[in-house]
């Protein structure tokens, strides 16, 4: 299994690349995951569903079943948020996954870059961006920029740059 992630800034169109780029990655014959990070609250469940019910009365994990789909939605009940790392380890086994967010988590990360959004660049103070996707010329940049709809040529930055998870996983060296 291997990883890497799309960090960029709210509205810089990380989720609109990743609708595209997905289909190609399959296309090419691989099997992958995504895990996306909310800074918010979120919900997948609906209130008046028996899962609902069952998270407010107080269940730590329910498993919702079926023939086409099972999800299990954990709830931390005061714990902190747990690691990138930990949530990795909860996944099947697979190709490739592309962490969407996690900006701040070491991992390699193509930078998502929209210049109408006003945002300054990510890469300038994270060293484990790989190169950068634009809708824009960047003559000036250090690393590889990737113009923002070229789905091909950015699907094979995302496979060439991504690291083995279990190397992710290594303790760091003091």
């Amino acid at each position: 299994m291997r990883i890497i992630g799309l960090a960029g800034w709210s509205g810089a169109g990380k989720t609109t690349l990743l609708a595209k780029v997905i289909p190609c990655l399959v296309r090419r014959g691989l099997r992958l995951s995504t895990v996306k990070h909310a800074h918010h609250d979120f919900d997948m469940d609906r209130p008046g569903k028996d899962s609902h019910s069952h998270r407010l009365a107080g269940a730590t994990e329910v498993l919702v079943g079926s023939s086409n789909r099972w999800a299990l939605m954990h709830e931390l009940r005061g714990l902190p948020e747990p690691p990138l790392a930990a949530l990795l380890a909860k996944l099947s086994p697979v190709d490739l996954v592309i962490v969407e967010g996690y900006k701040a988590q070491p991992h390699p990360k193509l930078e998502v870059f929209r210049a109408a959004n006003g945002k300054p660049f990510l890469h300038p103070q994270d060293d484990c961006i790989v190169a950068i996707a634009s809708d824009m010329a960047l003559d000036d940049a250090v690393l590889p920029v990737i113009d923002l709809n070229d789905i091909e040529k950015i699907a094979a930055v995302l496979l060439a740059e991504s690291t083995p998870l279990a190397r992710l996983l290594e303790p760091r060296q003091a």
